[in-house]
């Protein structure tokens, strides 16, 4: 089959004919139909410190996905061949303290798809059942492929209510971005997102931010508490992983607001605790990927109603084997999510001009046939 694989310990990927995955009598395999790209992705990709520390090549990477079941285990009841599937791609050991208690999101042995096994980059992926998640067969294949990085941003945006709170997205990286779609439709407002690439504020307009702004142009808190009579958001859910971004939303959060973090940073950061925290008696989650599985019940559900739309947020479609375009896009900050066709990408999505809600920011969906 085709794959997508970290050949050696250097920077690349490479394109590569590998074996199809035998699978055990508890797995399934899946032939990928659409694959899209995490930070994560471009990590392995650039061979950042992280990716040295953790990839043993050779492997084939990747972790978001939709496609269908073409053979099952033995002893695998759950799903059968033909299913419409995506993955939750944390992969928990099920002994542990965690997840023997519910909470096999943060198993103190997990494992992930695409980084300590092979991944969906590829023709066919080789999955736990365990992990398999049944879709419904009339959801677009782009967007079945995004639930997984969707149930991290719900995880973040509804850890608590938001409903008809104020709140500050920082980062309007892909995660960010289908964060901000999630705070719409949760009933967030105002929504104030912040990033330093102004294509990427355009995107946070579409997908419903109500206030964008610019720290390299802007005075992020200032604006806020304007934005706010003086009080500061109720929530701030941090995406960039940037300190800047850490120091000026805790700033901007009022006293007894709650903050979740999802963005991860490249060395410590020093944070004022007594004074933007403790004083300020904040909330703080860290989130970590998804509960499993009641994330993904949430991101069922949220999708089914109409009111979640994240198709703003897919800006380019690419066929698999344009692999390397698109991790350049990624780095550049020139795109949303990108979607990966393992067969191509079809004749009917080309040309196509996504609409969105304010006409001045109109960001059109890019497809490389």
């Amino acid at each position: 089959m085709r794959a997508v694989v970290k050949p050696r310990p250097a920077p690349g990927l490479e394109l590569q004919r590998v074996p199809v995955p035998t699978i055990g009598p508890d797995d399934v395999l899946v032939k990928v139909k659409v694959t899209s790209i995490c930070g994560t992705d471009r990590h392995i990709y650039e061979w950042d410190e992280w990716s040295q520390a953790t990839i043993r090549p050779p492997q084939v990477i990747g972790h978001e996905l939709a496609g269908h079941v073409v053979e099952v285990g033995r002893q695998v009841r759950s799903v059968g061949v033909g299913d419409f599937v995506s993955a939750e791609t944390h992969l928990p050991c099920g002994e542990c303290l965690q997840c023997r208690t519910g909470r096999m999101h943060v198993c103190q042995n997990m494992r992930i798809l695409g980084v300590h096994t092979d991944g969906c980059f590829a023709e066919y992926v080789k999955l736990p059942a365990a992990v398999v998640w049944k879709n419904d067969p009339d959801l677009p294949p782009a967007v079945a492929s995004v639930q997984e990085p969707l149930g991290n941003a719900v995880d973040t945006v509804l850890a608590e209510p938001v409903t008809g709170k104020s709140l500050l997205i920082t980062g309007c990286g892909p995660a960010g971005l289908l964060g901000i779609a999630v705070a719409r439709a949760a009933g967030a407002f105002p929504i104030i997102a912040t990033d330093v690439n102004d294509y990427r504020l355009r995107l946070a307009r579409s997908l419903g931010a109500t206030t964008t702004l610019n720290p390299g142009r802007e005075a992020v808190v200032e604006a806020v508490r304007a934005l706010t009579g003086g009080d500061g958001v109720e929530v701030f859910a941090e995406f960039s992983g940037h300190p800047g971004a850490l120091a000026q939303g805790l700033e901007a959060v009022t006293p007894g607001g709650r903050v979740s973090l999802l963005g991860l940073y490249r060395s410590p950061v020093e944070v004022d605790l007594n004074r933007l925290v403790i004083f300020k008696a904040l909330t703080v989650y860290g989130i970590t990927g998804r509960k499993m599985f009641e994330t993904w019940y949430r991101v069922r559900s949220l999708l089914a109603s109409g009111e979640l739309d994240v198709t703003p947020a897919l800006t380019h479609q690419f066929p698999l084997e344009a692999f390397a375009e698109a991790m350049e896009l990624m780095s550049a900050g020139a795109c949303g999510k990108i979607v990966l066709w393992v067969d191509g990408v079809p004749a009917e999505l080309d040309d196509v001009e996504r609409p969105v809600r304010e006409e001045e920011s109109r960001v059109p969906v890019t497809v490389h046939g």
